[in-house]
């Protein structure tokens, strides 16, 4: 057995109380063994005057819109996508996308997020670029019918599922996979009818935006009858497993339904801010029992991959949705950001106790805005930055150490992106 020993820092464990420990992790199997005072590892992470917690769950992103981080600002979801993004969209070339998808690596990496939720295109080569980078991530196609001939828009679908069956469990486990059809307005009803049952027989589960906007609600009640998720139930996409993003205008019957259904919530509060899309019942979905994880949404309509953002955003704004300055808490925060993602998105992640895979982070706590240390939970929701991660471990693998990615080139991954980021918004300007 190889070992890693996390030495010399405290720990967050699963109950949100921190005490001074030690984390050994096997590196052949990527858990953690045990808890405490451990025996001495064959490598040594310094955690001294740091505080290990389990990495962060980005429980929604688009990763390599990081190409697009700044482009097209301060407009509404609708017009943002049809009018600039889509169009953009249109000219990405598989390079684009890897190039994109390994500047987010770093970002996350960087900032001690260990496993993500990724919807995007080309996701053979963007997977492969994330587990490469040493995270790990449950992906799918991302699949818009919208303006597509019927041909174009079942190719669409097909990509989706054959990439959802051939990907599930590569890179030794690092990647899991899912449907994702962008929503219930984007993709066509008779070919979410007919492919959902075929993702359903291979065992795939679904993720897809969901009542992010008035403007998703409002035609689906006109036209069907009934709110969105109830039409989403019907075609059989609320079953445990599956997982939505945003959920912010959901009302109290569709709450109870994804309870009921087990079906969990990413919440992007940043992007739903910037979009003015509007804000989550984060403390009503919880209260009723729905898992909810924090996510970033794309680097376009965030404008960073800091998912220590998320939880401030969060917890602030989810205060303002229930006018009580009690609601979502600082551990209902940390919990939603780290065990509350993994269980969205099916990894035994989390949680620092034995058994529970070795992805962790280490935060150093000696710095102006993290004194005096009254509660380190609070810290983690209101005042730790990305930048105050020392470490990123995944599968006891030390992927960050010092604040230096060890898996890929930095300088050189940030002047690929810039070159592909200036290409691609030049192609896209000379086309319209």
């Amino acid at each position: 057995m190889s070992t890693l020993q996390i030495a010399d820092g405290a720990v967050l464990a699963a109950d949100m109380s921190v005490r001074s420990a030690d984390v050994l992790a096997d590196r052949e199997t990527g858990r953690i063994v045990e808890v405490g005072d451990t025996a001495r590892g064959d490598e040594i992470l310094d955690a001294d005057s740091g505080l290990v917690i389990p990495g962060l769950v980005n429980a929604h992103c688009h990763v390599a819109m990081t190409l697009l981080r700044g482009y097209a600002d301060d407009k509404p979801l609708d017009a943002w996508l049809r009018e600039d993004i889509w169009p953009t969209e249109t000219e990405l070339e598989t390079d684009d996308i890897v190039a994109g998808t390994r500047l987010g690596a770093v970002e996350l990496l960087k900032n001690g997020v260990t496993a993500l939720g990724d919807m995007y295109f080309e996701v053979p080569e963007s997977a492969a670029a994330l587990a490469e980078a040493g995270l790990r991530a449950r992906v799918g196609h991302g699949i818009v019918t919208v303006g597509k001939e019927e041909v174009t828009a079942r190719a669409d679908f097909e990509t989706g599922l054959d990439v959802a069956r051939e990907l599930d469990g590569a890179f030794d486990g690092r990647i899991a996979t899912a449907l994702m059809p962008h929503s219930l307005t984007t993709a066509a009803a008779d070919l979410l009818a007919e492919y959902v049952p075929r993702a359903r027989e291979a065992g795939i589960p679904l993720h897809y935006h969901a009542n992010e906007t008035r403007d998703e609600v409002e035609p689906i009640v006109e036209e069907r009858g009934v709110r969105p998720l109830e039409y989403a139930d019907e075609l059989g996409m609320l079953e445990e497993g599956d997982f939505i993003a945003h959920g912010v205008h959901t009302d109290r019957t569709e709450i109870e339904l994804l309870a009921e259904r087990g079906v969990g919530v990413a919440h992007c509060p940043a992007s739903n801010m910037k979009l003015a899309s509007g804000i989550a019942p984060v403390q009503e979905l919880l209260d009723a029992g729905v898992t909810v994880g924090i996510g970033t949404d794309g680097a376009a309509s965030n404008n960073d991959l800091d998912a220590f953002d998320e939880l401030r955003d969060a917890a602030m704004v989810g205060k303002l949705k229930a006018d009580d300055a009690s609601a979502v808490s600082a551990p209902e925060v940390v919990r939603a950001a780290t065990a509350g993602g993994a269980d969205l998105l099916g990894f035994d992640s989390g949680r620092i106790e034995p058994g529970a895979l070795a992805d962790l982070a280490v935060i150093d706590l000696e710095a102006a805005h993290l004194t005096p240390a009254h509660d380190l939970v609070s810290h983690l929701a209101y005042a730790v930055r990305g930048s105050d991660v020392r470490h990123t471990v995944v599968d006891g693998d030390v992927i960050v150490r010092d604040r230096e990615i060890l898996t890929l080139d930095e300088a050189a991954v940030r002047r690929e992106a810039e070159r592909h980021a200036e290409s691609l918004i030049a192609r896209a300007e000379s086309n319209r």
